[in-house]
């Protein structure tokens, strides 16, 4: 098995993701799992930004984000995604895309996303794009738009049968992500992996990123700076102190912190003050 979901202690997520519903390889199933994954992991760069290594093998994935109740970034969140989905029954493949929520410019693939076939129709999945991604699968179809709560998505197909995930704001549809329809798999995550929590281009070495989405607000940290986002496109900052940022994490975010953790975390964050 590709993400190794023989491997998974399902019920151990499923009671992760405060899931109780019917499990089957079906599009109502898929839907309703990623949208309590969602809801229940948020994406945080924590061991990024402490500059530590971020294993993806599955044992190691589960253990932090199901058995320690913690968060995790794109290629944590969706191999253990896959893992569940491939244990059900689901066909899963992986994509790399190119973030276009950024700015202009072309971008490296440092994104990874899910592509779940159900029934001859291939659906995008993903639980690991931060506050800006989809809350439920989408029809992978040129021309699809999607209403998820307070937020609108689409798919627009471009040259080379490239799929673009676009949101639509209050200046017009603007791009989240691009990718190819070329395959990828655990060892090409390893390799994105290495850029994203060490070269220092990225944007996760060296700053707390810990985001969360919703279906009316979005939150996201970066660095001391809280933003609450909403719909009709007012946002709401702050800033969060040392003091402070053990109980926001916990409180906002849901990231349950040992005390070694926090303690690391507020002196980094003290010393960025």
């Amino acid at each position: 098995m590709t993400w190794n979901g023989a491997e998974l202690d399902l019920d151990a997520y499923l009671s992760r993701i405060e899931y109780d519903g019917e499990i089957a390889a079906d599009v109502e199933t898929l839907r309703a799992l990623q949208r309590a994954h969602v809801a229940a992991i948020p994406f945080e760069n924590l061991e990024v930004a402490l500059g530590r290594e971020v294993p993806l093998d599955l044992k190691s994935v589960q253990a932090k984000l199901v058995g320690r109740r913690r968060g995790g970034y794109c290629y944590e969140q969706n191999s253990l995604f896959a893992a569940a989905l491939e244990r059900i029954g689901f066909t899963v493949a992986a994509r790399g895309a190119r973030n276009r929520a950024s700015g202009r410019g072309v971008r490296p693939v440092t994104h990874a996303a899910l592509v779940v076939t159900v029934d001859g129709q291939p659906w995008l999945a993903d639980t690991g794009f931060g506050a800006l991604g989809i809350l439920e699968p989408m029809p992978l179809r040129d021309g699809v738009e999607v209403r998820q709560g307070a937020w609108t998505y689409g798919i627009a197909l471009e040259d080379e049968g490239i799929h673009v995930l676009r949101t639509l704001g209050e200046e017009g549809w603007a791009d989240l992500y691009a990718f190819a329809p070329q395959t990828l798999f655990p060892g090409d995550f390893t390799v994105m992996n290495h850029y994203s929590s060490s070269h220092p281009q990225s944007k996760f070495v060296g700053q707390v990123v810990v985001q969360r989405p919703g279906p009316e607000v979005r939150r996201t940290l970066v660095r001391s700076e809280l933003t609450v986002s909403r719909a009709d496109g007012t946002n709401e900052h702050r800033t969060v102190s040392a003091g402070e940022l053990a109980e926001v994490l916990e409180g906002v975010f849901g990231i349950e912190l040992d005390a070694a953790d926090s303690a690391a975390l507020v002196r980094m964050h003290s010393a960025g003050e």
